[in-house]
């Protein structure tokens, strides 16, 4: 045997000694452990965290312990991990033999038109939208281009959100819609006549009506700010004028005073509504604007339906929505209950980061590869963002057309609350759909003569 045999010998010897150590050693432990959790008191056991952790949970337990640290407002970045009324409660109604479905080559037609009422209406190629979220406040640059260029590729619009304006979004978004804050710190008239639409930010699901910005003062005096809601007339007013004629909108979040603020954005002259519920995401806001205020998207998706259609305006002035939204079916159910398109915030960030979060994981959370000042996000390649974002918005777009043609159906406007049926009664009284296990309900739905 030579000697580099004799070596790898030895070594292989070596290797396989040192598992069969490390072997029986983690069996001792972990004998010892099970031991010791089965005999300790319950006061001395760790065996207690598993009482604690399912009365509170581990996130509570964690924010505990945070707030605990400090004695300042905690700030949890994306959203509310409360379980609310969704669209789970909701199934749509296959086609058969009374209305047959399309075979897989039937074009389905998803274009939508935001404020079809406007001298220049926005008209997209899918119902899927880019919210707004804010260079600076809350994403780096290269994000905020990833965003941009995704929206493009995939025949859609993306939202400046409320922070600086980048000239290099405009450049790269071909449908831009540029928020306009209560306090307008960041905009000029020049800014805002470079939107296909404008929209005014009023608030958010996932932080309420939030503060107003600190510094009123610096405010350009050509540009109104909203103090108080009188204001809101002059403001659309102004938009509509140096924007050229593009739509004007508001943006607010569902709440149980919705109908009141529609008629006062509606006596305004708006375009469209842009309208969040509760399972919205943010950057950072405070657990209780999170999980307390607010209505859930369903809910107030319904009722801001019923009351357009109350006044007359449902398809005239149009409502986007969003909070919530993480499959394309549903967008789906959400469009056929009257809204006309969807937000996507937390699935727009999810599908830019896609593999990239390798970059941050395991000792940084992924949001660090996006968030301004993240810490990884110098590294974040905003054109491979981009291209799954198109992928995703385009991917979902296609499973929405397949849902249309299962129901038989060649446009997206056919879609309505007819193809729905609920699965429970509170979901069939929040929506008016019919219940799925309710004998009238089928007899209704059989045709007389059968």
């Amino acid at each position: 045997m030579s000697s580099t045999t004799s070596k790898l010998f030895a070594g292989a010897l070596g290797v396989m000694g040192g598992l069969v150590a490390l072997r029986f050693l983690s069996g001792q432990l972990v004998r010892q452990g099970v031991k010791v959790l089965m005999t300790d008191p319950y006061m001395e056991n760790l065996a207690e965290l598993l009482s604690a952790t399912k009365r509170t949970g581990v996130q509570t337990i964690l924010e505990t312990n945070l707030r605990a640290q400090k004695a300042q407002v905690l700030k949890r970045p994306l959203g509310s991990p409360r379980r609310f009324l969704d669209f789970d409660g909701l199934m749509f109604v296959s086609a058969h033999l009374d209305r047959p479905p399309l075979p897989h080559t039937r074009e389905v037609h998803t274009a939508t038109t935001i404020g079809p009422g406007a001298k220049k209406p926005l008209t997209l190629a899918t119902p899927l939208l880019v919210s707004g979220m804010a260079y600076k406040k809350a994403l780096s640059d290269r994000a905020k281009y990833a965003l941009a260029l995704g929206s493009r590729l995939a025949g859609t619009a993306s939202n400046t959100g409320e922070g600086p304006f980048l000239p290099k979004e405009r450049e790269l978004a071909e449908r831009l819609i540029i928020q306009y804050p209560r306090m307008p710190l960041h905009r000029t008239v020049e800014i805002l006549a470079q939107a296909d639409a404008l929209e005014i930010q009023l608030g958010q699901g996932a932080s309420a009506g939030g503060a107003q910005a600190p510094f009123p003062h610096l405010v350009r005096p050509e540009l109104p700010a909203l103090r108080q809601r009188e204001d809101l007339p002059k403001i659309v007013s102004f938009l509509r004028q140096v924007g050229g004629g593009v739509p004007v909108g508001v943006k607010l979040s569902f709440t149980n005073n919705l109908e009141r603020e529609i008629d006062l954005c509606l006596e305004a002259g708006v375009d469209f509504l842009a309208m969040e519920g509760a399972k919205a995401v943010t950057v950072a806001a405070p657990p209780i604007l999170e999980d307390d205020f607010g209505l859930p998207t369903i809910i107030g998706l319904c009722r801001a339906v019923e009351h357009l259609k109350a006044r007359g305006v449902h398809r005239q002035v149009s409502l986007i929505v969003s909070g919530g939204f993480f499959s394309p079916g549903q967008c789906l159910k959400a469009l056929a209950l009257g809204a006309d398109a969807i937000y996507l915030g937390t699935m727009a960030l999810y599908s830019i980061s896609h593999t990239q979060t390798a970059k941050s994981i395991p000792w940084e959370p992924p949001t660090q590869l996006v968030v301004d000042g993240g810490k990884q996000a110098g590294r974040f390649n905003w054109k491979l963002g981009a291209r799954h974002l198109a992928n995703y918005l385009i991917s979902c777009t296609e499973e929405i057309k397949e849902g249309v043609r299962a129901l038989g159906k060649h446009a997206l406007l056919q879609v309505d609350a007819s193809d729905l049926v609920s699965l429970d009664e509170v979901t069939s009284q929040i929506t008016g759909t019919p219940l799925a296990y309710s004998r009238r309900t089928v007899r209704a739905r059989i045709p007389s003569e059968v």
